[in-house]
């Protein structure tokens, strides 16, 4: 894993409009490169398979995106992306990491709470979808206790 930069940004855009019914856009991962946020890539012999973005505000941070490339989904990458965005946020003295994901997201939900993420409230109709709009699940994790059961190594395999 490494960091975005705005070469990149192309290849993850690809990713995300494939992943996503409501993708950002070219210019949401080019403000968040551009503002200091702490944009990862996975990046395996030149291919990207992965990204996320986290945005730190003092002490604490929010995951705003993470994507997995269809290729790639169900073989432990998001989960891999997930925890070293975590131990990212740790080492930077970050205590606690925030995210909204759909009510809908039972993939993403399981993968969050499985990595030490639990419910702290919703957010009514925060996201777009197909019906107008759908709640979101706001979660929150202490990054002193994340990834139960993962190895942190600094590569992710898989």
């Amino acid at each position: 894993m490494r960091d975005m930069m705005l070469a990149d940004v192309d290849a993850v855009l690809a990713i995300e409009q494939a992943v996503q019914a409501y993708p950002w856009t070219g210019a949401n991962f080019n403000d968040a490169l551009s503002h200091g946020y702490v944009c990862r890539v996975d990046d395996q012999n030149g291919e990207i398979r992965g990204y996320a973005v986290l945005m730190p505000v003092l002490d604490e941070a929010e995951l705003l995106n993470i994507g997995v490339s269809a290729l790639q989904q169900r073989k432990g990458l998001g989960r891999a992306l997930l925890c070293e965005m975590l131990d990212l946020a740790r080492k930077k003295n970050i205590r606690r990491v925030f995210l909204e994901v759909r009510a809908s997201n039972a993939a993403a939900l399981a993968l969050y709470r499985s990595t030490g993420f639990g419910g702290i409230g919703v957010r009514r109709g925060y996201y777009q979808n197909a019906n107008g709009c759908e709640d979101a699940i706001t979660m929150a994790c202490d990054t002193k206790n994340f990834c139960p059961g993962t190895r942190l190594t600094g590569e992710i395999s898989g």
